[in-house]
């Protein structure tokens, strides 16, 4: 999907940077070297990790050669970082990757860990900062916004692969709880309905989740326009579906 559409997606909407998370990117679960190197050649810019970022032994070698993120709460002696500073048209712009809690792995405090963060990039001058918040939980992801949003430009989550509608720009920032998948919309979470129902009914899997070979798959996506004080005057949902079109675009409503 990303290779057949992303790079028309980025011309028509005269987008400047991509940011992606790539937790399923390998077969359902992390990313392999193979799969880095294909995402980034269909225009994606910096990619996000979360819980399944270690499901791939490739990872810990690509945390250090590619601009590939893992969540910043993990502890200081695990590889990789949380946030880079890339440069866009001459503006830097900060990237952070965070984790919650509720049915995560045991990781360090996210909003302390988050909240560190963002204030040494506030005294650096960075002005534009956006956080992938990769959390099970809809309230995690909304108290840490509503607790920085008046310092970041944006907080987007990641985690649930369903895609959520309350697109929203407050005091100049904006939020989505949940940017949705890019893979198999008519199945589990993008992963084949027959095992999980099954599991649903016994209580006991009868094997492990696998991608469809074949499935109808989309795109979905969100596009933030920021001012050169970082803050967000326009954000708007993309969903692309494989034989090319889209849906009517959801704006976000401003408070």
């Amino acid at each position: 999907m990303l290779t057949t559409h992303l790079k028309e997606l980025k011309a028509t909407h005269n987008i400047d940077f991509i940011i992606a998370n790539y937790e399923n990117a390998s077969h359902g679960f992390g990313l392999s070297s193979k799969n880095a190197n294909e995402l980034f050649n269909a225009g994606i810019d910096v990619m996000t990790g979360g819980n399944h970022s270690w499901d791939k032994k490739d990872i810990k070698t690509l945390l250090t050669t590619h601009d590939i993120l893992r969540p910043i709460n993990y502890p200081d002696m695990v590889v990789g970082e949380g946030c880079k500073i890339l440069e866009v048209n001459g503006t830097p712009i900060a990237v952070i990757n965070a984790m919650g809690h509720f049915s995560m792995p045991y990781v360090d405090n996210v909003f302390r860990s988050v909240e560190a963060k963002v204030d040494e990039l506030v005294d650096k001058g960075v002005k534009h900062i956006f956080i992938d918040m990769h959390a099970e939980a809809t309230s995690e992801k909304r108290a840490l916004f509503l607790h920085l949003k008046e310092k970041i430009s944006a907080m987007i989550g990641t985690h649930t692969h369903v895609g959520t509608d309350d697109l929203q720009i407050i005091d100049g920032s904006a939020y989505a709880t949940d940017v949705g998948l890019t893979g198999c919309r008519d199945n589990v979470i993008g992963m084949g309905a027959d095992v999980p129902i099954e599991r649903f009914i016994t209580g006991v899997s009868p094997g492990r989740f696998e991608v469809p070979e074949k499935c109808k798959a989309w795109i979905q996506m969100m596009v933030m326009d920021l001012d050169s004080d970082g803050r967000c005057i326009e954000m708007y949902k993309i969903r692309r579906f494989c034989d090319g079109r889209d849906d009517t675009r959801l704006d976000a409503y401003i408070d």
